[in-house]
């Protein structure tokens, strides 16, 4: 009788993290999200005070602030969000498309990051432009509309980050899904 032989898997076509490099990445990704959010809540509070103030000087000086947080902050957190679940997903054995909350992640922070750079700023950015030149605020849903759908989708992905619900992808079902066996495993 021969004895087992272990069925050998392919090796991976990316490294996997070592301990300390998953820890650190996990740190930073968990620091940007974070920022993320807590960006996207001042910006939020911004918005609000130019939509419901009754004070040009206060209209001006939200959507300048909101403006500031726009374009120096959000895009860098941003795209550290991004990469860092990248370097997360791919260096570990969650995987990119092995779970569905992990690929709904990834899309809703493309998404977000996205939507960041061709609705939010150019928004806020038409917000200051008016406001700037003396006129009212143009438009509330333009400071308003962004943050509010950012939040719900940071909200959210928060959410499923912590709860891992949904289970395997097909993708996934089938990497661990053991190997056939064939007759000369017998």
């Amino acid at each position: 009788m021969k004895p087992k032989q272990k069925h050998k898997q392919k090796p991976h076509p990316i490294p996997r993290l070592g301990r300390p490099a998953r820890r650190a990445v996990l740190v930073v990704h968990v620091i940007a999200s974070a920022g993320w959010l807590g960006l996207t809540l001042g910006l939020l509070a911004l918005g609000a005070t130019a939509a419901t103030t009754g004070s040009a000087v206060t209209v001006e000086s939200s959507v300048r602030a909101m403006k500031l947080f726009a374009d120096r902050l959000l895009l860098p957190v941003a795209f550290l969000t991004l990469l860092s679940g990248l370097v997360l997903s791919l260096g570990t054995p969650w995987g990119l498309a092995r779970y569905r909350w992990v690929c709904t992640k990834f899309w809703l922070t493309l998404a977000t990051t996205t939507a960041t750079v061709f609705a939010l700023r150019p928004g806020v950015n038409a917000a200051v432009t008016a406001v700037a030149a003396g006129g009212p605020l143009p438009d509330a849903g333009d400071v308003l509309f962004g943050p509010v759908v950012s939040l719900s989708a940071y909200v959210f992905m928060t959410v499923i980050s912590v709860l891992k619900p949904w289970g395997p992808t097909r993708r996934g079902r089938r990497l661990r899904a053991p190997a056939p066996r064939t007759l000369q495993d017998a």
